[in-house]
């Protein structure tokens, strides 16, 4: 264990390198003293969250007024974070790990650092969206699409091709915008490499090159870029165009194109959390995922993050449904989106990233 252990360290740390300072969706607070929360008389549940403060501190809030538990977070990159639990080990403060996509929550969970959840957990919601073992459940899902430019494009559903394979045509020179440094991003591309295969995906991420594609550190710029016809499209997560329409209303020149011809374009993604099995208060990390997936904290996401419920019967009035787009997702395993390594190695020997 304590070779498997180093061993993921070593990539998750990797990984964490090729993430800093380069576009992750998340916004690092202040690093807390694990001795200093360890030592709080007060402190009744503390999180490791790779999710940023701004989309998450408000419904963390609303736990705590609604309980009474004293809740101490930790907030990072969701890879620095997975690098840290599995450093600190069954020693570290951290009672739940709420990480912002399956390869964190792959990392640690490999380790053998989370404990299995109960069924009522488990139960509440579809199969696909938690982890084989029970160790971790999905939150809140994204979907990848395609945002342009509404005057250049003013017919997407001929303009547009039906899956990300079509951008790989030459009449796309100059007109995309990516991000290959956000994690979104290379969670799109390991879904390639499990769906298309490694020799497809390379063909695509070579095509998208040749097209000279615009470089952004991640999805807010691109969505921006669009409105503002420094590019035509750009791939991003659904949510980032659902910011700037309520803050500006429909005159914002940019739309979103789900791909109707589904695969990795249409991925759906979900952000996860689980209980550390060296938790000092287990119970309580339980009491905050099971609020996460109630009616009130499923509504949170689809009202203030524009996000997708994972359980049923909560709706957006602004997002399309996750029913409607379960049509075109593609069908994968969580434990396939867990291989970013992999992902980024082939990002750098192309030249992608550094």
């Amino acid at each position: 264990m304590k070779g498997l252990t180093l061993f993921l360290l070593t990539i998750i740390l990797l990984l964490a390198a090729c993430q800093s300072g380069n576009g992750s969706e998340t916004v690092a607070a202040p690093e807390a003293d694990p001795e200093a929360i360890v030592g709080s008389e007060n402190a009744s549940l503390v999180i490791y969250s790779g999710r940023s403060e701004s989309l998450v501190q408000p419904i963390i809030d609303q736990f705590a007024a609604e309980t009474g538990i004293d809740v101490q977070v930790r907030y990072g990159k969701t890879a620095e974070l997975a690098g840290v639990l599995l450093e600190e080990g069954e020693k570290s403060p951290a009672d739940l790990f709420y990480a912002q996509d399956p390869g964190g929550l792959g990392a640690v969970q490999a380790a053998g650092l989370l404990a299995p959840l109960p069924p009522e957990i488990v139960d509440k919601l579809p199969a696909r969206f938690a982890a084989g073992d029970g160790t971790w459940v999905g939150i809140s899902g994204r979907a990848r699409t395609v945002v342009y430019n509404i005057n250049a494009i003013t017919d997407p559903e001929t303009e547009l091709p039906d899956d990300l394979w079509g951008f790989t045509d030459p009449a796309w020179n100059g007109r995309i915008g990516w991000a290959p440094t956000n994690g979104s991003f290379q969670a799109m591309v390991t879904a390639m490499r499990a769906v298309w295969g490694e020799e497809k995906t390379r063909q695509w991420l070579q095509g998208i090159q040749a097209n000279n594609p615009k470089v952004y550190p991640k999805n807010t710029p691109i969505v921006e870029a669009a409105a503002n016809g420094e590019i035509d499209v750009g791939f991003v997560n659904h949510y980032y165009l659902y910011r700037f329409l309520s803050e500006q209303g429909d005159a914002f020149p940019a739309r979103n194109y789900f791909l109707p011809g589904g695969g990795p374009g249409s991925l759906i993604m979900v952000s996860g959390a689980g209980v550390l099995k060296g938790a000092d208060n287990p119970e309580n990390a339980q009491k905050f995922i099971q609020f996460l997936l109630s009616q009130e904290g499923q509504q949170y996401f689809a009202d203030e993050t524009f996000e997708y419920p994972v359980i049923a019967g909560v709706q957006s009035s602004v997002t399309p449904s996750l029913a409607d787009l379960d049509k075109l997702a593609v069908d994968i395993s969580l434990a396939d989106m867990a291989d970013l390594p992999g992902t980024q190695e082939m990002l750098v020997e192309l030249g992608i990233i550094e």
